[in-house]
C-alpha cells in the first residue's frame, strides 16, 4: 500500500469512526489528566472533537509524513493554543503531550478492527499513525518549553522590576533603596526605572541606598556609576546612603572614585542632605 493510499484510509476511518474514536479516547484522558473538573471536561471534549476533525482532513490532503506543510496548519495552531495555555496553567510538559500520546490506543484498535483482514494495510496504517502523533506530541512539548521560558523571562523581569522601586520621599526628592546583589541585567531596570521616575516627576535629587547590598566589587561599583551618570543627564544629582564599615574598605581598596559624589552612612542621613538642597528641612518638635 503506497503511502497516499495510507493517508487516505487512515482519514476516512477517522471520519467514519469519529464518535467511536472521540468516546475512548476522551476516556483514556480521563484516567491520567489530573485536572477534572466540569469546565476542563468540556474543554477536553471539545479539543478532541476538533482535533480528530482536523486530522483527518490534514492526512487526507497533506498525508502524514509532513507536519509542517501547509495542510497541518491547523493542527499545528490549535496543539500551540493548547500547549501555551498549559504551561499558564503550571501543566508539565509529559502531562501536555498525553493529550496526543492517549490517542494512539484508541486510534490503534479502530484500525485493528477496521482493517484487521488487511495486515499489509494494519501494518502501514499503524506505522504511519504512529510516527504522525509521535511527531505532534513533540511539537507540543517543545511550544510548552518556548511558552514555559516566556513566562519564566517575563516573571523574572516582573521581579526585578518589583525588587527595584523608586519612592518619592519628598517634593522633588527620590529614593532608590537596593536589596541583593546589582549585575548587569538588574542594573539596567535600576537605571530605567530611576530615569523614568525622574522624568515623571522632575525630581532634582535621587538617594540611592545600598544597604541591602551584601557586597560591592568593582563591577557593581561600576553599575552605581553609570547610573549616577545617566541620572546626571537627567538633571537629577545622586547621593548613596548605606555606606557600612566593610563597604567603605571595599570601595577604598578598588580605588573606585567617589569624590564627586555625596556618600552617608543611612538613609536618614541622605535625606537630611537631600532636604537642604531642595531649600527644606525638617522641624523637630
Amino acid at each position: 500500500m503506497s503511502t497516499n493510499d495510507s493517508s487516505n484510509r487512515i482519514s476516512a476511518l477517522i471520519e467514519q469512526q469519529q464518535a467511536a474514536i472521540q468516546a475512548d479516547w476522551i476516556a483514556n484522558l480521563k484516567k491520567v489528566m489530573v485536572r477534572s473538573d466540569a469546565s476542563s471536561e468540556e474543554q477536553r471534549k471539545r479539543h478532541c472533537s476538533q482535533f480528530l476533525a482536523l486530522l483527518a482532513q490534514a492526512t487526507r490532503t497533506g498525508g502524514t509524513d509532513d507536519i509542517d506543510s501547509r495542510s497541518w496548519d491547523e493542527i499545528r495552531d490549535m496543539l500551540t493554543e493548547i500547549s501555551a495555555a498549559r504551561a499558564k496553567q503550571g501543566s508539565t510538559p509529559s502531562e501536555t503531550a498525553t493529550f496526543i500520546f492517549s490517542l494512539k490506543q484508541s486510534l490503534f484498535g479502530t484500525m485493528r478492527n477496521e482493517l484487521g483482514n488487511e495486515p499489509e494495510a494494519l501494518a502501514a496504517a499503524l506505522w504511519s499513525i504512529s510516527t504522525l502523533l509521535d511527531k505532534l506530541a513533540l511539537f507540543t512539548i517543545e511550544v510548552f518549553q518556548k511558552s514555559r521560558d516566556q513566562i519564566i523571562v517575563r516573571q523574572q523581569q516582573e521581579l526585578l522590576e518589583l525588587s527595584t522601586p523608586v519612592v518619592k520621599l519628598w517634593q522633588d526628592i527620590l529614593a532608590l533603596p537596593l536589596i541583593g546583589t546589582l549585575d548587569s541585567a538588574r542594573t539596567q531596570v535600576v537605571m530605567e526605572s530611576l530615569l523614568q521616575k525622574i522624568v515623571d516627576t522632575g525630581a532634582a535629587i535621587a538617594i540611592i541606598d545600598i544597604t541591602g547590598v551584601p557586597t560591592v566589587d568593582t563591577l557593581v561599583a561600576q553599575h552605581l556609576m553609570k547610573t549616577i551618570a545617566a541620572a546626571r543627564l537627567m538633571g537629577a544629582d545622586c547621593i548613596i546612603s548605606g555606606i557600612r564599615p566593610q563597604i567603605a574598605q571595599t570601595i577604598v581598596h578598588l580605588g573606585v572614585n567617589l569624590e564627586d559624589v555625596v556618600t552617608k552612612a543611612t538613609l536618614a542621613d541622605a535625606f537630611v542632605v537631600a532636604l537642604a538642597r531642595v531649600g527644606a528641612s525638617i522641624t523637630r518638635a
